[in-house]
């Protein structure tokens, strides 16, 4: 093919289409070609500085090494005119493990994929499974409920590393069969409590970003003291703590509100960062009041939503037990979908898929998010994250079609669906990006992670982590209806991670671009067990007894230990 710069000029302006394709600048040699890859006239968006203007970005080696109204040359030329070009999006509530869902996933714009709500167990090991074998970033924290049952359930046998298929699919079902699901409700003695936190340290230690806390499927077993010790060997390391709350979707007041109260105060106490993970029931107004109130004082405080009105989980979960559902007021037939079998659930087809499939993923609607929802795109520091969840059909699923993935469909559309609403709604674009892109990347930046601190952002120095969409038609497609759960969204031709393109005209690349985003692993743990001797010492002032010496006159006299 040989068409000159005037010519390809004039198509151009001709053809929009044209105008996003990507291919050669012709008529210019290789040696004098200055970038990797060029982006030319298109919107460059940036959260953090409000930069908003057509300009050209030019990124060599994974890096922006320029932003610049200045004509330039790649030896890939990406035309975005019409188009923005902002910081890739980044999700730290991520369950999409699997083929088929990282591709949706990355279709969706996600540049940076990290599960900081259920994490893993062994996440040395688990880094090293993902090396050279992923096509977006990925990161992962220490599960607190893995290191409890680990302690709980010693009949389990843990081998190899462990995340949220496995974690909820697996072991969770093995932990429960002997009739004691030790992980969510055995309480720690004092052996047991320094042997759970000594699993989290050595996690830890070996870089997990943060720890992982379901404890809102914990809460009959975990006690305030456990969850008060563990947010503290975070904040030894100066890492957060992610966690749904204790009483998680209670719909009444005082226990929705004070589940966020314990790790908050725990948080300020400690001075430790702390995220509210989806942030979207009962109560979610108060806690962001007292997020937005805790970070006018400092605090790395933090919450977030994703964009749809129904929940989903494992079937198996306390929540859906007869006594704890009808507390929603909403009976299982109106609200609990099953989206393998394609049908909403009566309570006895609940029990009956409970008892013979524990692991399978139900979709929970609830009216009240209808009139939340709006509320939440609008929230500062409030960050979309989509509790993504995998295919189920294994890692080597890239090839199948979306129509094949069954789940909720927040893992295909939750980008889509903010760019949707917020053109509904009115919301500034520039704040939508921050909510998906920069301020993750700020919250985590500030724990101290430096790979989040070159992320978020459309600057000149940053990792090339870019998604480039048209504002006025990207847009979700995925439903909950059976074949439509997993449909892509529009409107994001191209995603760039790390300098490559994993989505090229709207099609996924199978290009092992991801980059591993982990503290560095240290030579020693930060934990010392707790010692009640020491504990008092610490914390106690010493006794002492008074003896009569001549007239009234006390004398203070050792309690035996050594001065």
């Amino acid at each position: 093919m040989s068409v000159s710069v005037k010519k390809t000029k004039r198509l151009l302006a001709a053809s929009p289409a044209f105008a996003l394709s990507v291919g050669l600048v012709f008529g210019q040699p290789v040696f004098a070609q200055d970038y990797d890859t060029v982006i030319l006239n298109g919107r460059v968006m940036d959260p953090e500085t409000m930069l908003d203007a057509v300009l050209n970005v030019g990124i060599t080696d994974g890096i922006i090494q320029t932003i610049t109204q200045d004509e330039i040359t790649g030896a890939e030329t990406i035309y975005a005119q019409g188009h923005v070009v902002a910081p890739g999006f980044i999700d730290i509530h991520f369950h999409a493990l699997d083929g088929l869902s990282l591709k949706l996933a990355a279709l969706d714009g996600v540049t940076t994929g990290m599960d900081l709500e259920i994490g893993a167990i062994n996440v040395a090991e688990w880094y090293k499974a993902k090396d050279g074998a992923w096509p977006l970033n990925y990161g992962t924290g220490v599960s607190q409920e893995g290191a409890r049952l680990r302690v709980h359930d010693p009949e389990v046998a843990i081998d190899g590393w462990y995340d949220a298929p496995l974690v909820l699919g697996g072991l969770r079902a093995e932990a429960c069969s002997d009739g004691f699901c030790g992980w969510q409700d055995g309480r720690s003695n004092l052996d047991q409590l320094n042997q759970v936190l000594s699993h989290i340290d050595e996690e830890l230690r070996q870089g997990a970003l943060n720890i992982a806390s379901t404890v809102g499927y914990m809460a009959n077993g975990l006690t305030t003291y456990e969850m008060f010790k563990t947010q503290e060997v975070g904040s030894l390391y100066g890492r957060y703590l992610g966690a749904h709350v204790r009483f998680h979707g209670s719909p009444v007041t005082p226990e929705a509100p004070l589940g966020f109260d314990e790790i908050l105060a725990n948080a300020m106490a400690l001075d430790a960062p702390v995220s509210l993970l989806h942030n979207n029931d009962y109560g979610w107004w108060e806690n962001e009041e007292k997020l937005q109130a805790a970070r006018a004082q400092g605090y790395n405080v933090w919450s977030e939503y994703y964009p749809y009105t129904a929940a989903s989980t494992s079937i198996s979960s306390d929540f859906f037990k007869p006594e704890v559902y009808a507390t929603f007021g909403v009976p299982y037939e109106d609200s609990m979908y099953d989206p393998v079998a394609d049908k909403f659930l009566t309570q006895a087809e609940y029990e009956a898929t409970r008892d013979t499939d524990p692991s399978r993923l139900v979709v929970v609607f609830s009216p009240s998010r209808e009139i939340w929802l709006p509320y939440w795109l609008r929230m500062p520091h409030m960050i979309v994250a989509s509790d993504s969840i995998y295919s189920g059909k294994g890692l080597d699923s890239w090839d199948l079609d979306p129509s094949e993935y069954q789940g909720h469909p927040r893992t295909a559309g939750t980008r889509g669906t903010v760019f949707r609403l917020g053109r509904e709604q009115g919301v500034p674009l520039m704040f939508s990006l921050a909510q998906m892109s920069y301020w993750p990347a700020k919250h985590l930046g500030d724990t101290g992670l430096k790979d989040m601190k070159m992320r978020g952002r459309m600057q000149e120095g940053m990792v090339a982590d870019i998604t480039i969409f048209d504002p006025e038609r990207v847009r979700d497609n995925a439903t909950y209806k059976a074949g439509e759960q997993g449909n892509p969204t529009t409107g994001i031709p191209y995603v760039i991670v790390n300098g490559q393109l994993v989505v090229r005209d709207g099609q996924f690349q199978k290009v092992w671009a991801g980059q591993p985003i982990r503290f560095p692993v240290e030579e020693r743990g930060r934990f010392e067990p707790i010692v009640v001797e020491e504990w008092l010492q610490n914390f106690a002032i010493r006794p002492f007894s008074v003896q009569q010496s001549g007239a009234d006159s006390p004398t203070q006299v050792s309690s035996g230990e050594a001065e």
